[in-house]
């Protein structure tokens, strides 16, 4: 069994009007579905993605509005890492996220940035083979969009990690310190761990909640019984209708879940309008009368675009 670098991350906001326009429309990235947390239907699940919402380029958030702004430390993701083309990408996002009045910091081929609520990225010219996962935005040129994750920082000692993630999930280790490559047949993904800082770790509004890594179908159960027998008490095989998963702490504290490729976001609503409406899963349609006045309306700065065309 190989894992297929990362499916998503998750990480959490306290706006979903300004995450949205963030993500969809500074970053560029396409809402492709806009649900709820199926542990608290009060809030939204919010999920962004490539053009066709591929697991690799799907980057999502639970919305607690009003949540105070939390700090990354020790057993958390840090950063999330993201691939370009190359140079002309690096200029030109550094050129667009000034404009928006971010202020990135470039260093070679590399470009970091946090989004409103402080949540860290980065940005690196590609040099993994997989195929580029990209969204449609009229100001963003194709071949300068985001290509999908290059991988994650977490702030942890990685030793007591080691074992779990070379032995059991067949994470690669990599020259240059605490550095895993999850590869299967088709992506891959970095993991990075760096030393933490003395503050303490603080959860909320732009701090990651955890990071899934990608696996075939076919496979999520014999992964279960696998990271079981290593010792990590993972939960059971969960049905999140747009992927089945597995969570669990890796020994160094961070999160992960083992998410399925597939049925994927298309199974409840077409390619041409993902995102559209709220979605709500076979197990919480029946309640959308009572779901849907509670959440916020959202405006997603495609619709304003499609208007133009």
């Amino acid at each position: 069994m190989q894992l297929e670098g990362i499916h998503h991350v998750t990480a959490i906001t306290a706006d979903a009007q300004r995450n949205l326009d963030f993500y969809a429309g500074t970053l560029g990235l396409r809402l492709v579905k806009k649900s709820v947390n199926q542990d608290n239907t009060s809030v939204y699940h919010l999920f962004y993605a490539d053009e066709t919402g591929e697991p690799g380029s799907d980057i999502t958030f639970f919305e607690y509005p009003n949540l105070p702004t939390g700090r990354a430390g020790v057993g958390m993701i840090h950063r999330i890492v993201w691939r370009v083309a190359g140079a002309e990408a690096i200029d030109f996002w550094h050129d667009r996220l000034t404009n928006t009045g971010l202020d990135p910091a470039q260093t070679g081929e590399t470009l970091s940035f946090t989004d409103p609520e402080g949540l860290a990225h980065e940005l690196t010219v590609a040099q993994a083979p997989d195929e580029p996962l990209t969204a449609h935005h009229p100001e963003i040129p194709a071949n300068l969009a985001l290509q999908g994750f290059d991988g994650v920082r977490a702030y942890a000692d990685p030793e007591p990690s080691r074992t779990l993630l070379e032995d059991t999930l067949g994470f690669d280790p990599k020259p240059g310190g605490a550095r895993w490559e999850a590869r299967g047949e088709h992506r891959g993904s970095f993991y990075i761990y760096d030393l933490p800082p003395s503050e303490r770790p603080r959860k909320g509004a732009g701090t990651v909640h955890h990071v899934a890594w990608a696996t075939r179908p076919e496979e999520i159960e014999s992964w279960q019984r696998t990271v079981a027998d290593a010792g990590t008490h993972p939960t059971p095989v969960i049905d999140r209708h747009y992927f089945r998963s597995v969570y669990f702490r890796e020994p160094s504290g961070v999160l992960f879940e083992l998410a399925t490729i597939g049925p994927g976001f298309t199974i409840d609503e077409p390619l041409e309008h993902l995102g559209e409406k709220l979605s709500l899963t076979p197990r919480y349609e029946h309640l959308r009368e009572q779901i849907e006045p509670t959440l916020t309306l959202l405006r997603n700065p495609r619709d304003a675009w499609a208007r133009l065309k």
